[in-house]
């Protein structure tokens, strides 16, 4: 949906309703987005962000029914405006964990997959709006040796061919359709100055000496095309966990010549550690709800000297974090946005990030793409659950009033 009086998309991501073939994507389109256009966006048209497995995405590619799902989307005034490419198997009721990596950049099914979401997202894509797909932070961190340059020659190479078909794309039809990486915990590239470092140090210096060679570019038109082409997903969630300050992310990535393709709007468990040994496990208990089996809930915690410490997941941290010396643990599991504080005072969420991040798009307007990110709903706490559709029209309604 459109901010009134503003050029902002404002919408959620699909990945929050378990599918894995084409029909379930339709029939959650319509259990979920139909009603909430209805509530938030009656007399427009609404949008929405688009999520697709590796299964869906070869479904929906082949053009019979892509041309039937466009006119679907048109029948409810739904379209499609961004894509969440970083999933690509089943994203419910299984485990999940550190296979949402899979396949990594360093797999050409992950490029042959994002090939397929730009020409879908190319298909559904409204005249005059530049389209989004977020992806993966290449790899899992754990999975590969960072000090072997052979990796990341590999890795610039195959993005390097996704840039060079979405130039192609835009000089066949006139869109802009960019690939927005998005940094997380433990991923290979987690923080911004990593990504701005791989887009600094790699992208534009061998990857846009491929970029010219391949299509017969001068060195600062392959260099202008990956600006275009390849930007940031950013998400305030993932920020946060890292301590991250979302005015100083941005500055890292201006420096680098890099733009945000999208804010993901989403929200991590803050934990304040007491320094009573009984008060700190009854804190720590706070947390114990929220340990599942699906997903990976990395962990930071910070230490009373500043320094940071990481856990891959939540049942390896709660014992860590009885020891004194940690003052604060920041949590990846996604809350609802609008939760500030929970019933007891030391557990609460880093909306505070978001707030900022929406501070500074004021005074900036550095993108033109919202989505709020929250898909953990199946996993939260259950006194934490509410019927979807509520919590997710509030959802909305906090980013409008915050807006």
């Amino acid at each position: 949906m459109v901010i009134p009086g503003r050029t902002l998309q404002l919408t959620y991501c699909t990945n929050i309703h378990p599918s894995n073939t084409l029909r379930e994507v339709m029939e959650n389109l319509d259990r979920y987005a139909v009603p909430l256009r209805a509530q938030l966006s009656p007399q427009q048209p609404f949008g929405i962000g688009l999520r697709l497995s590796g299964n869906e995405s070869r479904e929906l590619a082949e053009p019979h029914r892509l041309r039937a799902f466009r006119e679907f989307l048109d029948q409810r005034g739904l379209y499609v405006f961004t894509m969440n490419g970083f999933p690509y198997g089943p994203f419910h009721h299984q485990a999940v964990k550190a296979q949402v990596h899979a396949p990594d950049w360093l797999d050409p099914e992950r490029v042959a997959y994002t090939l397929r979401l730009i020409d879908i997202l190319s298909a559904l894509l409204p005249e005059g709006l530049d389209g989004g797909i977020s992806t993966s932070p290449l790899t899992y961190r754990a999975w590969v040796n960072e000090q072997d340059a052979g990796l990341w020659t590999q890795l610039t190479l195959h993005v390097t061919e996704v840039v060079a078909a979405l130039v192609r794309l835009r000089e066949r039809t006139g869109q802009l359709i960019h690939l927005d990486i998005e940094p997380e915990p433990d991923g290979l590239l987690e923080r911004s100055e990593q990504l701005a470092a791989f887009f600094t140090d790699h992208l534009m210096t061998a990857g846009a000496s491929h970029l010219a060679a391949e299509l017969g570019l001068t060195l600062a038109q392959a260099k202008a095309a990956f600006q275009d082409h390849l930007q940031v997903c950013f998400d305030t969630c993932h920020l946060a966990v890292a301590y991250e300050s979302p005015r100083t992310a941005l500055e890292c990535y201006q420096r680098a010549g890099m733009r945000i393709g999208k804010v993901q709007l989403s929200s991590a468990l803050r934990l304040m550690l007491p320094s009573s040994p009984q008060e700190r496990r009854h804190a720590l208990a706070l947390l114990r709800p929220f340990v599942d089996s699906t997903y990976l809930h990395q962990v930071i915690a910070r230490g009373v000297d500043g320094q940071l410490q990481q856990f891959p997941d939540l049942p390896e941290a709660l014992s860590a974090l009885e020891d004194p010396t940690f003052t604060e643990a920041r949590i990846h599991f996604h809350v609802p946005v609008f939760l500030d504080e929970f019933a007891q005072s030391t557990l609460g969420s880093t909306q505070a990030e978001i707030i900022e991040t929406l501070q500074v798009l004021r005074e900036q307007s550095f993108t033109t793409h919202l989505e709020i990110e929250t898909y953990t709903w199946d996993v939260l706490p259950p006194a934490l659950k509410r019927p979807l559709l509520d919590m997710v029209e509030r959802e909305f309604r906090w980013v409008q009033d915050v807006l």
